[in-house]
């Protein structure tokens, strides 16, 4: 099973990722490939592959990634042998993905479950970032109009959680996490033996 979560800056996307993966012992938060350099405290395998641009590009080529994405000029990318690893492990998988990524993974695995995390206004989302006090007013600016720009992609998705309450917010992640493990190709995968009688 593999669950796709985006959201704009603000949304509340990261607490409730936090939330879901506390509640769900068997679902591990993918780690990318990047070819940024560790910031303090982060470790190799566990917050992030690090590994140089050439190794990167060479991946690249192979056509190893699930999805991948230029920011700034650095690499990040999700291989798709780690994701199957961990699934032969029996873990599921939860991506903490931008629509960019999104629109490349929907290529290669239509069949995962898509969740948008929405503010219930822009008004919202604005107050959210402000209340912050990490932004001036440019900073701010910028992030409302990617969140606006990320939110026209609302229809890729195939789920829409409204963060109007956080509790409730993670409730319906969490529903759409169960009912995913119902889906016709994760019961196919436990029980292969259906495929025959149909």
């Amino acid at each position: 099973m593999r669950i796709f979560i985006s959201g704009p800056s603000g949304v509340g996307k990261s607490t409730i990722i936090k939330e879901v993966l506390s509640a769900n012992p068997d679902l591990c938060l993918s780690v990318s490939y990047t070819t940024r350099s560790p910031r303090p405290l982060e470790v190799h395998g566990e917050d992030y592959f690090f590994i140089s641009r050439p190794e990167f590009e060479a991946m690249m080529d192979r056509g190893e990634f699930l999805e991948w994405a230029r920011v700034h000029d650095r690499f990040y990318g999700t291989s798709l042998r780690w994701v199957e690893s961990q699934e032969q492990k029996g873990l599921h998988i939860l991506f903490d993905i931008d629509v960019q990524g999104v629109r490349q993974a929907k290529q290669i695995d239509p069949s995962g479950a898509y969740i948008m995390i929405v503010p219930p206004s822009m008004e919202d989302l604005h107050a959210r970032l402000k209340k912050r006090g990490t932004e001036d007013e440019q900073s701010l600016s910028l992030r409302l109009r990617n969140a606006q720009e990320e939110l026209k992609n609302w229809s890729m998705y195939d789920f829409l959680v409204v963060n109007d309450n956080l509790k409730k917010a993670v409730e319906d992640t969490q529903s759409i996490v169960r009912a995913s493990r119902c889906s016709r190709t994760e019961v196919i995968g436990r029980i292969p033996w259906l495929q025959k009688i149909g």
